[in-house]
């Protein structure tokens, strides 16, 4: 009788370990700590900022925020649009969702400001999404 004899594939996994940092607020550049001052100014809500440079290409810096409403959530992207053009000089690339302001999108290229109304937020659940990102310690505001 035949012995048969199994064979398996081993294959070896590389598990990369990005560190759990926080970063200090006043590390980050002036453009987001702007961003992020000036939706605490118009009260949005939990606000939160990811750090994206080691697990993304496309931007450094997610800001989310909060909005009780969607006035709310258009005055916070009004105010941060406006105060990056006039005391920085610094434009959005591009803004999407206004109209609608369940999600408004404000790129900046480096870094993009995520405005969410309270059920968009528990719905597209950025932070879970993008939970391999380091978080910044933001001061009370």
């Amino acid at each position: 009788m035949e012995e048969v004899q199994e064979k398996t594939l081993h294959r070896e996994s590389l598990k990369i370990e990005i560190p759990k940092v926080s970063i200090p607020f006043a590390e980050l550049d002036p453009e987001v700590q702007l961003a992020v001052r000036c939706a605490a100014e118009k009260k949005g809500l939990d606000i939160k900022v990811l750090d994206l440079r080691q697990i993304a290409t496309f931007t450094e810096f997610f800001i989310i925020v909060g909005g009780a409403n969607q006035r709310q959530v258009q005055a916070i992207a009004d105010e941060i649009t406006e105060r990056l053009k006039k005391d920085l000089q610094t434009r959005a690339v591009r803004i999407e969702g206004y109209v609608g302001a369940e999600w408004v999108l404000i790129d900046f290229g480096d870094f993009i400001v995520h405005i969410f109304d309270k059920d968009a937020r528990e719905f597209y659940d950025l932070e879970r999404l993008w939970r391999d990102a380091q978080k910044v310690d933001l001061p009370e505001l």
